[in-house]
C-alpha cells in the first residue's frame, strides 16, 4: 500500500501553498526542479550564481513547508491525541508550543495540535508580505533570516516526531525512502545556510551527521 494511498489520508493536512509570485521565482522553481531531477541533492540546494540569497530562500521555505505538510498529512489517522498526547521526539524530547503573541508561555500540547499550531503559525508568516514579499524587487525585512531559522527549526521538530513516534508505520506501507530523501534535502539545505543549531537536531543525531559528513 502506498503513504499516498490510505484513504481518509489521501487529503493532504492543508492546501498546498503558492510561493511569491513572479518570473523570478518562476525561474527559481524551474532551477529547483532541474537540479532535484538530476538526483544530486547537494547541488540542489546551492544558491544559483548571481541569485538573491533572500529570495532563494523564500522560494525554498515555501517548498519545504508543502513537504512537510504532505508528509505529515499522511500520518494524520496515525498521530491523534490519543496515541501522542504530546509533541516528542524520544524520551528525552518534549516540544511546548508558543507563538510569542497570542500564546507566549509554552504549553503542553498534543503532536497533532502542535503540528497544526505550526502550520498556522508558517502560513501567517507566509502571507505577510512585509516579511515574505510577493512583488519582485520588494526588500526583505531585516530580520528574515531570523524568522527563516525559526520556521526551519520547527519544522525539523515534526521530521523528529516522524521518525521517533511513526517510523514503523511508513515502513510497513514501504514509504521509508521518500521520506529518507525529502529529510536529506531538508537537512543538505538547512546545513548549506546554517539555519538550525546544531543542539537543535540532537533527537536525529546520528541521521543527520550520516548525511552532512562529508560536507
Amino acid at each position: 500500500m502506498s503513504l499516498f494511498g490510505l484513504g481518509r489520508s489521501q487529503k493532504t493536512f492543508r492546501p498546498k501553498k503558492s510561493g511569491p509570485s513572479g518570473s523570478k521565482c518562476a525561474e527559481l522553481r524551474k532551477h529547483i526542479d532541474a537540479t532535484l531531477g538530476s538526483g544530486n541533492l547537494r547541488e540542489a540546494v546551492r544558491l544559483p550564481p548571481g541569485e538573491d540569497p533572500h529570495e532563494w530562500l523564500a522560494v525554498n521555505t515555501v517548498d519545504f513547508f508543502n513537504q512537510v505538510n504532505l508528509l505529515y498529512g499522511t500520518l494524520t489517522e496515525f498521530c491523534t491525541p490519543e496515541i501522542c498526547p504530546t509533541m516528542t521526539a524520544g524520551p528525552k524530547y518534549e516540544y511546548r508550543w508558543a507563538d510569542g503573541v497570542q500564546i507566549k508561555k509554552p504549553i503542553i500540547v498534543s503532536a497533532p495540535k502542535y503540528v497544526e499550531f505550526l502550520m498556522d503559525w508558517i502560513e501567517a508568516q507566509l502571507d505577510d508580505e512585509s516579511i515574505f514579499p510577493q512583488r519582485l524587487g520588494t526588500p526583505f525585512p531585516s530580520n528574515f533570516r531570523d524568522v527563516v531559522k525559526t520556521i526551519f527549526k520547527r519544522l525539523f521538530r515534526v521530521y523528529a516526531h516522524i521518525y521517533h513516534s511513526h517510523f514503523q508505520m511508513i515502513v510497513s506501507l514501504k514509504e521509508e525512502a521518500h521520506l529518507n530523501t525529502c529529510f536529506k534535502h531538508f537537512i543538505l539545505f538547512t546545513c548549506e545556510f546554517s539555519l538550525i543549531d546544531k543542539k537543535e537536531l540532537a533527537p536525529l543525531h546520528d541521521m543527520v551527521e550520516s548525511i552532512i559528513v562529508p560536507y
